[in-house]
């Protein structure tokens, strides 16, 4: 069983073991890196103290920096030293997608440090860096649109990334679905397409500020490069992760955000139902059993490790970052006060039993997310999905959807 409904106590109503709550067998100093590795906290834990919104505006902004910082350090030394550009995007990637997905967005929903004017200031400013649709426009699309009631209907910026931009439809089987979305991201011709898509999506109808601040951080950063004849590293260290790594991560976080709605469903309104739409994405699988015997437990914790360390990380690290595991928290209560310790508020409200609202879901594991997602899709009703029942939607707008 892929999807996960967990009970008010924590434990996992499909009988199966909790993955998290196996991980307890390791030492305790261990604890809190798996709870931001997986994403979910064990039973009880306590909260960060220190989990802030400046802790997370600072490290948002940080991991740019040292990104950056180190891409310039593989590229001076050259030579075999230049695989440390590896990291580097990762870094630099990882401190965008926090910055995107994280800030920006609790920015748009005022609740960053709950004045206007500051949420604003910092949101124009990272969409002015990151290039992508500009604040103001994707504030109110987001809350209108997103989450209100036209949350998973046409009129939602999402299902048209999906039936438009990657142009998958009901009916579609699993594998075609995977086949498509890989195509489009192996294809330059989509990537330079969802590029340009983001720069029409900032430049549109966005404030002054953040022309003046786009223009002078990109205008002067290239005209320092060209004078200086490091322009090819400016587009290695900084293009590479900006452009087609930001996108692919874009395109994958889309693919395991919501699921459609299940045919047949007459009352598309209410908690029960708009909790049904949004599952948590945790990563990680289950520690191997204490009961296994000396070789074949060493040869299960090694498997263990290395699937944690080669397959769940880079996903955590690149893709599924700051509090996109527990999206579904944040469609719940999307303006709530201790945002900031995501991971834990969602614990405790399933310690509480989720009161006014349905047991939470969750996925293990990216591919059993996006099954979950692809499958809901190829089951929806064709007629209430059917793509040429959207008009008048901005073509700069539909690569800003991905992003939602």
């Amino acid at each position: 069983m892929s999807l996960t409904i967990e009970s008010q106590g924590g434990a996992r109503l499909d009988g199966a073991p909790d993955p998290r709550e196996s991980m307890r067998v390791l030492p305790r100093f261990l604890q809190y890196p798996l709870t931001v590795f997986t994403g979910k906290p064990l039973r009880g834990q306590r909260p960060f103290r220190w989990w802030t919104p400046e802790y997370h505006l600072a490290q948002a902004f940080l991991a740019p920096v040292l990104g950056v910082a180190l891409g310039a350090a593989a590229w001076h030394a050259s030579g075999w030293w230049l695989l440390l550009l590896l990291p580097s995007w990762a870094i630099t990637l990882h401190g965008m997608r926090n910055l995107r997905m994280l800030i920006f967005h609790q920015c748009s929903h005022r609740n960053m440090f709950r004045r206007r004017k500051l949420d604003t200031a910092i949101g124009g400013a990272i969409s002015s860096l990151l290039i992508v649709q500009h604040y103001q426009r994707y504030s109110k699309e987001h809350v209108s649109d997103h989450h209100a009631a036209h949350h998973m209907t046409l009129r939602d910026p999402t299902v048209q990334a999906f039936l438009i931009t990657l142009d998958l439809h009901p009916g579609m089987t699993r594998r075609q679905m995977y086949r498509r979305v890989v195509a489009k991201a192996c294809s330059p011709f989509f990537h330079a397409a969802f590029a340009w898509g983001r720069a029409r999506s900032f430049w549109h109808g966005s404030m002054l500020g953040e022309k003046v601040t786009a223009v002078a951080l990109y205008g002067g950063t290239v005209a320092a490069t060209v004078a200086t004849g490091t322009w090819l590293a400016f587009l290695v260290i900084w293009w590479v992760p900006l452009v087609p790594l930001f996108q692919l991560s874009n395109m994958t976080r889309l693919c395991c955000k919501h699921t459609f709605p299940a045919p047949g469903v007459e009352v598309k309104r209410g908690r029960e139902y708009f909790g049904s739409l949004t599952n948590a994405v945790f990563l990680g699988e289950a520690a191997p059993a204490a009961n296994l015997g000396l070789l074949p437990g060493a040869r299960a914790w090694a498997r263990w490790v290395l699937r944690m360390a080669f397959v769940h990380a880079p996903i955590r690290f690149c893709v599924i970052t700051a509090d996109t595991p527990t999206h579904d928290f944040h469609h719940r209560y999307p303006s709530h006060k201790d945002w900031a310790n995501y991971l834990f508020t969602r614990q405790e409200d399933i310690e509480k039993g989720s009161p006014g609202w349905p047991p939470y879901t969750s996925a293990w594991g990216l591919k059993q997310a996006i099954d979950l997602v692809f499958d809901s899709l190829s089951q929806a009703d064709p007629n209430e999905f059917d793509v040429s029942r959207i008009r008048d939607v901005s073509k700069r707008e539909l690569f800003a959807a991905f992003d939602d």
